[in-house]
């Protein structure tokens, strides 16, 4: 009798883990590289609750902007502004209902721990030191990040002082590799990536005025031709969740004043 019990036991738990996994679902989003730490981290613990799987892909907002545009199966697109996807929506290639700023971007000026200059210090005169040859920035033509980096140096007055030391990564986790790995002594990059734990024991850096640069709302779409809507939204929901807040904000990336 025992033994039966058992058996019936058993055969209930596998056929729990098999509905499980034949409910659970894979979605796939694009994001912007200054995500690459925050969003990792809540994908991690959305999947450790749900089952539902989340790949990952970051890039530059208008790279991911156009492969989206081209047909590319992503289910949701995390830009680092809000014109890529408010762009999306007009062309009705994303759900206008969930358009959301999902966090707000800070601008940092990064230098090598081994640095002889202070940022906190210096500021932004660290970038006209003679011996600080390249500065690191991600391409304004694709990465909202690197706009504002273009922004910032308007601001104070540097745009045409340190032009010629300019070298662009294709997103702004490449700009951060090219200072990170001493090929640029300087680089304007964001916070979120600053506060990673390699970036951490490996620099130092000073935030930017927010008001040197146009502020760096950051929002959130599902793409219409996604075939997972409902674990989109789930993992949406997620991200906008007050845990989701704490986990950007362990980055530097702040509530969107209106989200």
């Amino acid at each position: 009798m025992l033994t039966c019990i058992r058996k019936v036991l058993l055969l209930v738990f596998l056929a729990a883990v098999c509905e499980s996994a034949a409910t659970a679902q894979q979605i796939t989003a694009a994001a912007a590289a200054d995500l690459n730490y925050a969003l990792t981290e809540l994908a991690h613990r959305f999947e450790s609750t749900t089952g539902n799987s989340v790949k990952l892909s970051f890039g530059a907002s208008g790279n991911l902007y156009s492969q989206i545009v081209n047909g590319a199966p992503f289910d949701l697109f995390f830009s680092a502004d809000e014109d890529y996807p408010k762009k999306l929506v007009a062309a009705g290639v994303a759900d206008t209902s969930s358009l959301r700023t999902y966090a707000v971007g800070h601008l940092v000026l990064w230098v090598p721990i081994n640095s002889p200059f202070d940022p906190a210090k210096l500021q932004m005169q660290v970038l006209t030191q003679p011996s600080v040859t390249r500065i690191a920035i991600a391409n304004p033509q694709h990465a909202p990040y690197g706009r504002a980096a273009m922004a910032a140096l308007e601001h104070f007055g540097l745009r045409e002082k340190v032009a010629s030391k300019l070298v662009f990564g294709e997103s702004i986790s490449q700009a951060a590799q090219f200072v990170q790995s001493g090929n640029a002594q300087a680089g304007l990059i964001a916070l979120s990536l600053a506060k990673s734990p390699s970036m951490q024991s490996a620099g130092k850096f000073w935030e930017v005025p927010t008001e040197a640069y146009p502020e760096l709302r950051q929002a959130v779409v599902i793409v219409s031709a996604s075939k997972q809507k409902k674990a989109a939204t789930a993992f949406l929901d997620f991200v906008l969740s007050p845990e989701g807040v704490a986990v950007f904000r362990q980055f530097g990336l702040t509530p969107p004043v209106h989200p």
